[in-house]
């Protein structure tokens, strides 16, 4: 089947989010409100782009992210069709659901925050700071989600607190299933960038409630993020 063309002529709605995540948010709308039909063919990249008024990549990335939930399929010289009208995203991340790591978290990581403000040494700020320089640096999805893995373990570790560093090493499988999961929202791997970079910074200052703030954010918009793609 061909692109519905009341689809296509309506104009996208663009609300104050990145880029990729409007486009994804859009093509997500259409293909669950059923205005674009399993069997349908998208647009091309170049099409799309112009429709949206964005680059190619920005429109890569939200096709990834409609593919990674089961939206979408591209098939190599056909293009990029609609496979399914729902998300078949898998509810847990290793041994938990997402649900009740999201629950967690906060009460586990906020303190752990909290304490490396106040016990970090210029070893573990050194440390942190090199895990943030690798994550930018990252190319691959893998590399990426691995060290942020790391990046929490540490924070737990430059707590002090045994618990803490336990506890996060305990769930650090589901964590890092976590971030694999919510990679695949469009434009979440900046952002989380600078939300690390906002801990790291109160950790730096060896402000015990900023860390603990911008570590209860972060995890806010990890799961703000995990809610929009279920």
């Amino acid at each position: 089947m061909e692109l519905s063309d009341s689809w296509a002529s309506r104009a996208p709605t663009v609300a104050p989010i990145g880029a990729a995540t409007a486009v994804f948010a859009d093509l997500r709308s259409a293909i669950e409100g059923g205005q674009l039909a399993v069997g349908e063919r998208l647009p091309s990249e170049l099409a799309l782009a112009t429709r949206f008024g964005v680059s190619r990549s920005v429109i890569r990335e939200a096709l990834r992210s409609t593919t990674a939930i089961g939206l979408t399929s591209t098939q190599n010289g056909r293009g990029t069709f609609v496979v399914s009208n729902r998300s078949t995203i898998d509810r847990h991340v290793g041994a938990y659901s997402i649900t009740a790591l999201g629950e967690a978290r906060p009460h586990i990581e906020g303190p752990a925050a909290r304490l490396a403000a106040q016990r970090r040494t210029d070893a573990d700020l050194a440390g942190l700071n090199q895990l943030l320089e690798l994550m930018r640096a990252a190319e691959s999805s893998a590399d990426w989600i691995d060290l942020d893995g790391q990046f929490h373990r540490l924070i737990a570790r430059c707590s002090g607190n045994a618990v803490f560093s336990s506890a996060v090493d305990d769930i650090s499988a589901s964590i890092v299933a976590q971030s694999r999961l919510v990679n695949v929202a469009p434009d979440r791997r900046r952002n989380a960038e600078e939300e690390h970079q906002g801990i790291v910074d109160a950790i730096a200052a060896r402000s015990a409630d900023d860390a603990q703030a911008a570590m209860n954010t972060h995890l806010d918009r990890v799961a703000r993020a995990i809610d929009q793609l279920l």
